[in-house]
This record gives C-alpha cells, structure tokens and sequence, in this order.
C-alpha cells in the first residue's frame, strides 16, 4: 500500500482540485482499504484495487457535495493565489484546468492511463467498464485535452512527461 500512496495522491489530485481533500481522499482510501483488507484477493493488483476504492470513495463524497452550497462565507474565495511567472509552472496550471473541464470519466481515464501508467484492462476493472469504453473515453480525452490547450502539433508538448503521455497519441 505504501508504495501507491503518490500515486493514489496523484490521482486523488487529478479528481478533487484540491490538495487537501485529495489528501483527506487518500486517507479516507487507505482507512478503508485497512479495514477491508480481507477482500484484496492475493495475486491481483492492488494498485488497481486502491485506485477502486479511491475513485468509489470520491463519486460518493462528489454526490453528497451537491446538496452542500459551496463557498458560503467566502473561505474559499480567500484562499485564491495568483500563478507565479515561471513557464513550466504555467503549463501544469494549463493542464490542471484543461483537465477540470473534460467530463469526469473521460478525465479520471486519461489520468489512469496516461499519468498513473496503468494497463487499459487494470484501468476499466477500476472504472468498472470494458475495455473498449475505457479505450473510447482515453481517445476523447485526448482530443478534447488537446482542443483545450490548444495543441495541433506534437513539437508544441513540453518536456514533461505526463503531459506527453497524456497527449502524444493525438497528434
């Protein structure tokens, strides 16, 4: 379990936007997982089994945020930082933002596969789909990502890797 905590926070982070709750997400993950350990079955994955339980536990919290009103007294609004000028930082606030606005299930696909390196079989066992819906929901995440960020060419992608992964195969 310890060697998936970045990458479950990393995807706790892709799905929450907020470094608190992906780490209260994360927490929430590990806790349940400790508690139902004696359903991991042995010889599978537990990174995929983890990632289950995360996602599960965010579409849970996500349903009951809705009946909440956000930002009421403005905490929120008081925490907003203006982004420094370094480029590279620029770019992940780009891709942050760009990711915000894909639909949930083409977002949290994309991140499995193109950030968390997870095979598309492990990825729809997460997701609870086959194959060909994670398969579908990755292409469309891709173009639309791409659409977003405005990229129509693969000399226009940074260095950065996941940003590659996540976009390379569109172009």
């Amino acid at each position: 379990m310890l060697v998936a905590l970045p990458s479950l926070r990393a995807f706790a982070r892709s799905l929450a936007h907020s470094p608190d709750q992906a780490d209260d997400l994360v927490q929430d993950t590990i806790v349940r997982a400790l508690a139902k350990i004696e359903t991991f079955q042995p010889g599978t994955n537990m990174g995929a089994w983890l990632f289950t339980i995360l996602r599960n536990l965010f579409y849970s919290h996500h349903r009951r945020a809705k009946h909440e009103v956000a930002d009421s007294d403005g905490s929120y609004a008081g925490q907003l930082r203006t982004a420094p000028d370094q480029g590279a930082r620029c770019d992940v606030q780009d891709l942050r933002k760009a990711l915000a606005k894909l639909s949930p299930e083409n977002r949290e696909a994309l991140i499995l596969i193109g950030a968390e390196g997870l095979t598309y079989g492990e990825a729809a066992q997460v997701c609870g789909v086959t194959i060909g819906t994670i398969k579908s929901r990755v292409h469309r995440g891709r173009v639309h990502l791409a659409d977003l960020l405005a990229i129509t060419d693969a000399d226009e992608l940074g260095p950065d890797r996941v940003m590659q992964a996540a976009l390379q195969p569109v172009m």
